[in-house]
């Protein structure tokens, strides 16, 4: 793991800084007032869903309203000091809030690492000021692959995802060393809502296990008995949830799968299953290469091949979640102890992934429709004797 980078500087005189105030409340105050950051995020519509009922939400937005009657928005910057407030809506604000929710985070690994480090340290350190002032518990949305510490030759070839874990793992430091009331979570792999098998935004799992059935991945880095951590989001946020609303003011809690987790090639055969029930040609099973032979063997040939462009980038891209998400060795996890959510079973995970799979396809008919054609274009005839 390389060291974890130094807080950021100051940002910027010239950047802007939004200093609109929310709306006022509506009505009592009946309800504990929850700051949550990442409202619009693919787990911050989740969170809201499950927060509404009973805390009055405020949300921070910068440029992209939610629209949702449920949340009052309050306009700023997670990256200006003190939220781009003037020093009185900034302590305004320190006297209303009861709960913050820190849930944003920039997790595109495409971006430059010093941007990803600054928005994930940067921004934990303006909300754990917040946090001080208004006297109130701060929950830190973290991740469960802080555990997997990235080789000097996986930081390098993969210097997004290796900035973004130490980024988070600062953030964890910075909250520790806070001591404020509160806790650290730490979901895993965040799939699809385990009933609908919807999500807000399409996540690099959903992409690769879309792939997977339209036979679009030949090679996958890992072997067949490697863990792939995986946990719908409801059972994460229902534990979030359960966490703020428990008052529970120490602990880090790992939202995972843990031993229920399933194998890489599982997950393959899963996929495979559902293209024949969708009438798509079977695809080929993923080749499993062991995470020793990548660097050896699968990067430096996609080096050093005339393969597209777009074939390298989506290769490099699975080597890079596979080598982050999958573990030899199951996480512990924090689900079903008490104000923990519940508890996944390994059945559960496999029901969810199949209804995420169910979503993916119900989304994308044309392109399902397309691929049946193909079949029946180069499915030879038969020719009677």
């Amino acid at each position: 793991m390389p060291s974890p980078p130094m807080p950021s500087p100051p940002l910027p005189r010239h950047l802007p800084r939004p200093t609109a105030l929310p709306a006022p409340r509506t009505g009592a105050r009946d309800r504990p007032t929850l700051l949550l950051t990442g409202g619009s995020g693919v787990l911050g519509r989740a969170l809201i869903d499950e927060l509404a009922a009973d805390h009055d939400l405020l949300c921070l937005v910068r440029n992209r309203p939610l629209g949702d009657p449920r949340v009052r928005e309050l306009r700023g910057d997670l990256l200006a000091p003190r939220l781009g407030l003037t020093p009185l809506a900034w302590h305004e604000l320190a006297l209303e809030v009861d709960v913050v929710l820190h849930s944003a985070a920039e997790t595109n690994w495409r971006m430059r690492p010093a941007d990803i480090e600054r928005t994930n340290i940067h921004g934990t350190e303006v909300v754990l000021d917040l946090a001080a002032r208004a006297d109130a518990p701060l929950y830190l949305v973290s991740t469960a692959f802080v555990a997997s510490a990235p080789s000097e030759e996986d930081a390098r070839r993969f210097p997004g995802a290796a900035a973004y874990l130490a980024s988070k793992t600062m953030a964890e430091q910075l909250v520790r060393k806070a001591d404020l009331p509160g806790a650290i979570v730490r979901p895993s792999v965040v799939m699809g809502d385990s009933s609908s098998g919807r999500i807000a935004g399409q996540q690099g799992l959903t992409k690769t296990l879309g792939s997977m059935v339209l036979g679009q991945v030949p090679v996958l880095p890992g072997a067949p008995d490697a863990r792939v951590d995986m946990v719908p989001q409801d059972y994460v946020t229902r534990a979030v949830g359960d966490l703020v609303r428990g008052g529970v003011g120490s602990g880090e809690f790992w939202l995972t799968a843990g031993k229920e987790a399933p194998r890489l090639s599982e997950i393959a055969d899963i996929c495979a299953e559902f293209a024949v029930r969708r009438g798509l040609p079977a695809p080929q099973r993923p080749r499993l290469i062991p995470v020793e032979a990548v660097h050896r063997l699968l990067l430096p040939m996609l080096e050093g091949t005339a393969l597209p462009e777009a074939t390298r980038r989506r290769f490099q891209h699975y080597a890079e979640l596979l080598l982050v998400f999958q573990r030899e060795l199951p996480f512990d996890t924090s689900l079903g102890r008490p104000h923990c959510g519940t508890r996944l079973s390994h059945a559960g995970i496999r029901a969810a992934l199949v209804r995420n799979l169910e979503s993916w396809a119900d989304d994308r008919p044309a392109l399902l429709t397309r691929h049946r054609a193909a079949r029946i274009v180069t499915t030879p005839t038969e020719v009677a004797s």
